[in-house]
């Protein structure tokens, strides 16, 4: 059993800066694909960014440029830096845990960009 919690969110006003973090606890962190989505009011979830265990990362093309995601396999965690915020950048942000056919969902934590 994974358990992913994450923080960060908040209300920003367009143009700024906001970094998620994501905490796992177990053993596994360091050989997993880690993923940030993000859920739009009346929007399905979609895949922001992803980090692989050895650190190759994808980004969803509406966030090339502005986002960066990292990992840090000490501390069993995974960032997003998202900088240049847009109101369409809002939502809830979920952390998402990878390996084989087992995966785990964060509870998700809000992001608000607006004036």
């Amino acid at each position: 059993q994974v358990q992913l919690v994450e923080s960060g969110g908040d209300l920003v006003q367009p143009g700024g800066s906001l970094r998620l973090s994501c905490a796992a606890s177990g053993s596994v962190f360091s050989i997993a694909v880690m993923d940030w989505y993000r859920q739009a009011p009346g929007k399905e979830r979609e895949l922001v960014a992803s980090i692989s265990a050895v650190g190759i990362t994808y980004y969803a093309d509406s966030v090339k440029g502005r986002f960066t995601i990292s990992r840090d396999n000490a501390k069993n965690t995974v960032y997003l830096q998202m900088n240049s915020l847009k109101p369409e950048d809002t939502g809830v942000y979920h952390c998402h845990f990878r390996r084989a056919s087992v995966n785990y969902w964060g509870q998700g934590t809000q992001v608000t960009v607006s004036s």
